[in-house]
């Protein structure tokens, strides 16, 4: 039986025990792949960030916050899996040292987070996937979205990326409808507009399926 590994929602990256930096993830994208994967008959392991959604039956959830964690996960998911879909909007920061107690209000009222980079999952699982495995990612851009939609598919060596653009005065996180641009290893473009995440999970496994699933 064919393995989809899937990664969904935000993670959480503590800055002391009542704060912590994340986004607007809402982590639907990744629950109805998880959904629909398992309707065909995959079994369907999902890592995900805190969300409000409950996880599809019959899927194997593991809850994660932050982005080490979900790299801890994930690594250790991998080799067991036909296929990995990373729809996970993670963090590309962290908090260097985070405080053991809530930070106060001071008189400077003027605070510095010293941030650090989190790992690149989905390069790592680039730089170590065999042949037979295939890999999956997700791209939100504000501008040149072909340009670097393409640019992280071979960076990243992936053998599809789903890209969205992030239009001025809207969101795509809980969005109803929203346009996804395809790029495949091989050059191949497909933008497909106005359809449902729902939708938009049956063609994106579609996609998958042609790449031997």
């Amino acid at each position: 039986m064919r393995r989809i590994l899937i990664t969904a929602g935000p993670t959480r990256e503590h800055i002391d025990p009542v704060r912590f930096i994340s986004n607007h993830s809402t982590g639907e994208f990744g629950y109805e792949i998880a959904k629909e994967a398992k309707e065909r008959g995959c079994l369907v392991t999902l890592v995900s960030g805190p969300t409000a959604l409950k996880a599809p039956k019959a899927v194997r959830l593991i809850t994660i916050e932050s982005a080490i964690a979900m790299r801890r996960a994930v690594l250790k998911e991998f080799p067991k899996s036909d296929c990995v879909i990373m729809t996970a909007a993670v963090s590309d920061w962290r908090v260097l040292s985070i405080a053991k107690k809530k930070i106060k209000k001071r008189r400077n009222k003027n605070m510095v987070l010293e941030l650090v980079e989190n790992p690149d999952i989905l390069k790592e699982l680039g730089g170590m996937k065999k042949k037979d495995k295939i890999l999956v990612g997700f791209s939100l851009e504000t501008e040149d979205l072909e340009k670097n939609a393409a640019r992280k598919l071979k960076e990243k060596n992936l053998d599809l990326i789903i890209a969205t653009r992030l239009k001025a005065g809207s969101t795509v996180f809980g969005n109803s409808n929203i346009d996804i641009l395809m790029i495949d290893r091989f050059g191949k473009r497909a933008n497909v507009c106005h359809k449902s995440k729902r939708e938009l999970a049956k063609i994106i496994l579609d996609r998958v399926e042609e790449f031997g699933l």
